[in-house]
């Protein structure tokens, strides 16, 4: 079933990558997360920013990890992303010349109301690692390099874990999207850490909710970074400057502030 899905997810990538790299040349390249696409908030966003600004936006929706690469290798013209750390590093590494800050929300711990570790009472998040470790209670881990599983990994490591360490007989990385993910947890009634925007969009819930949220630890950013027109002479470099600009705007503020699932805001723009 592992190895199924491992498959399916190489193949689906492969699809994607070919056809991206089939788009007009002429538009924009933009790389955005799995979790911002699935929450459908670029649904709502980028029809109005071509609008704004005539510009046709060619949208590649990967993990983070995925995104940097494509970034570093001048492949996009711009990315979305939300790994503070690793954009941090790329920009020290010449690929991009500065982040900006545009919008976040924030993660929850999604599980089975059975609750088979017995933490929905627990308030603090490393005992509530610690006690899914101990007794073994099957967590499903993204396990793809995105903003998300660096955060779930980060988590692990302020809890006191080693999770390169941990027994796949519980801990099963899956190497896909948050939808993917989502549905594995709600097979198996398994703990899942997601962003609250995909929990939300996601229709296959099963017996799963969300079991603890509200962790400062828990915040999600989102930044948006141009690629180096100095490294890569051919990225559109004005027009990812333009998209910024709109990103940033009143307007754009609005429409994320408005975006709501099953009456819940979901992202709040912080431009900086």
């Amino acid at each position: 079933m592992k190895n199924f899905i491992i498959m399916v997810v190489i193949v689906l990538n492969q699809f994607i990558l070919m056809n991206f790299a089939l788009a007009n040349d002429s538009n924009f390249k933009l790389a955005v997360t799995t979790s911002f696409h699935n929450s459908g908030l670029s649904d709502v966003l980028v029809p109005e920013l071509e609008k704004d600004t005539g510009i046709i936006v060619d949208l590649l929706v990967v993990g983070t990890g995925q995104a940097l690469k494509l970034g570093s290798r001048g492949d996009v013209d711009a990315i979305l992303v939300h790994s503070k750390t690793a954009e941090e590093s790329f920009v020290a590494k010449g690929f991009a010349p500065y982040r900006r800050e545009i919008m976040y929300n924030d993660f929850v711990l999604i599980g089975s109301k059975s609750d088979p570790a017995v933490i929905k009472n627990l308030k603090n998040l490393k005992l509530i690692l610690e006690t899914i470790k101990n007794s073994k209670s099957v967590f499903i881990s993204r396990g793809d390099d995105s903003g998300t599983h660096k955060l779930e990994l980060l988590l692990w490591r302020k809890a006191g874990q080693q999770p390169e360490k941990f027994l796949v007989d519980w801990y099963w990385e899956v190497g896909a999207g948050m939808g993917a993910a989502l549905n594995m947890a709600s097979e198996l009634s398994a703990y899942v850490i997601s962003d609250r925007a995909s929990w939300l969009n996601f229709g296959r819930k099963g017996d799963l909710e969300i079991l603890f949220e509200g962790d400062e630890q828990l915040f999600n950013q989102y930044s948006y970074l141009p690629i180096s027109s100095v490294l890569y002479p051919k990225i559109k470099y004005q027009k990812a400057r333009i998209v910024e600009n709109w990103l940033v705007s009143k307007k754009a503020g609005e429409l994320m502030k408005n975006y709501k699932i099953m009456g819940q805001n979901l992202f709040f723009p912080n431009p900086k």
